[in-house]
């Protein structure tokens, strides 16, 4: 009799825990092996990185940011994580489960990179920008990380649409202006299992909201006027 598949209850908000797990668990303190923990279950799949301050840290396991500095220098001093960049973590390979993704987006030079994703920011409705040097910065350091192309599409096809909705539900509102609205949204969209189909569905409802939108807005000519009626 062939038993039945195994099935998670939940997908998300866990990470592939084994050898590495147990040796972690030799190497750290109690304290240091619960943020160790932490830090595997919320950071990125394909990179082993984890975006946070001490004070982030110290909030999410109730302990003091002394407390946490602590751990975080016992993770680092026996090799577990390091900390390349301000509030940012990673995880070392020996002690990552998951196989670092050599992502098609980091081969891609950061001209071509950037410019895909200041094409796909731009060409939204709700964005109101002229993808300032802020925003090339932004989408440079998502080439350095490794960020497919296709995970910024998702990031911003998932903003958009939230933020149709508000424009829709309440009748305007500020639009977008800058390329950091879809920051927690990429982290989103790289721990979030989805199925494929579920993105092609939402791009249609991105242009149906757009249309909904636009045909909701004052004409251009009545604004002009209305605001001659005013003087």
């Amino acid at each position: 009799m062939r038993s039945s598949p195994v099935r998670l209850k939940q997908i998300s908000g866990w990470f592939a825990a084994g050898d590495q797990v147990q040796e972690a668990a030799l190497l750290l303190s109690d304290g240091a092996f619960k943020l160790f923990i932490w830090l595997c279950l919320h950071a990125e799949r394909a990179s082993g990185l984890v975006y946070a301050s001490a004070n982030d840290l110290a909030r999410a396991l109730q302990k003091t940011e002394a407390t946490v500095i602590c751990y975080m220098r016992e993770l680092v001093e026996v090799g577990i994580c390091s900390l390349p960049y301000p509030r940012r973590i990673e995880i070392q390979d020996r002690l990552w489960p998951y196989q670092r993704a050599d992502s098609p987006s980091a081969a891609i030079p950061a001209e071509t990179y950037v410019a895909a994703v200041r094409r796909m920011f731009l060409s939204q409705g709700c964005v109101h920008s002229s993808f300032p040097p802020a925003d090339h910065r932004l989408a440079e350091e998502w080439n350095r990380r490794g960020v497919p192309l296709q995970n910024v599409e998702r990031a911003i096809a998932l903003g958009c649409i939230r933020k149709y909705v508000t424009l829709v539900n309440h009748s305007g509102g500020p639009p977008i202006t800058t390329l950091h609205y879809f920051s927690n949204l990429i982290e989103e969209v790289s721990q979030t299992p989805i199925p494929p189909g579920y993105w092609d569905y939402l791009a249609h409802r991105v242009k149906d909201f757009e249309l909904r939108w636009r045909q909701a807005r004052p004409h251009p000519a009545s604004e002009t006027v209305g605001q001659t009626e005013r003087k």
